[in-house]
């Protein structure tokens, strides 16, 4: 039985040029840093040509803050599966501060540390990533959002959520600068707790605490 292959779409071929192009740039952000990476090396390690980088992006900016909006997404997507299976209370709150931390480290933590550092020297870089980052702030508020539940207070929940954002940032600079990681594991089982006091005294919820974190992922 003969099989026919189907041949992509230009919209497709052009999607999946797109993509190459943003993995490579997050993996040069990851291996080589902001400052080594060039528009050269990016299209080395996706295979293409010039040609094809300067029809999807027109700077290397654009390039590398799309890259991190592209990198989020594919995050945020893994995390909305992971809080489906979460069960509601705040067994869901502690887990959904693991998830935050496993967002947050790795691979996100280091390209967006690189062009968080660069973007303070580069006004065009730092033009194009403000946008990006208060994005993709709004989309982790609504992540939460929709995992705390409808009764949860809107003002603290934006409140825990920024406090846990900044702490998970802090604790993934700690992270790639060798720090230990026994000590990240309890300060976030401590905010854990605070996080925990503020939520049941705002919803009267009295479940069980979520799991400790045990010890938090290293950087990829």
């Amino acid at each position: 039985m003969y099989t026919v292959k189907r041949h992509r779409t230009q919209a497709e071929r052009s999607e999946h040029t797109r993509e190459l192009l943003l993995e490579a740039t997050i993996e040069c952000l990851v291996d080589l840093g902001y400052a080594r990476t060039t528009v050269q090396e990016i299209c080395q390690r996706a295979g293409l040509s010039r040609g094809a980088q300067q029809h999807h992006f027109t700077t290397k900016a654009e390039l590398m803050a799309s890259a991190l909006q592209h990198l989020f997404a594919r995050l945020s997507a893994e995390v909305a599966r992971a809080a489906e299976a979460l069960p509601p209370g705040s067994e869901r709150i502690t887990a959904g501060i693991d998830l935050l931390w496993q967002s947050y480290s790795g691979t996100l933590s280091t390209a967006a540390m690189e062009l968080w550092v660069a973007a303070r020297t580069d006004p065009e870089l730092r033009a194009v990533l403000l946008p990006v980052d208060r994005a993709l702030g709004h989309a982790t508020l609504e992540l939460y959002r929709q995992a705390a539940g409808p009764d949860t207070d809107e003002k603290l929940l934006e409140r825990l959520l920024l406090l846990s954002v900044n702490l998970t940032r802090g604790l993934a600079l700690d992270a790639m600068l060798g720090g230990d990681a026994g000590r990240r594991a309890t300060l976030l089982d401590q905010w854990k707790t605070i996080v925990l006091e503020h939520y049941r005294a705002a919803t009267g919820d009295e479940g069980r605490p979520g799991p400790r974190s045990g010890r938090p992922s290293q950087q990829k």
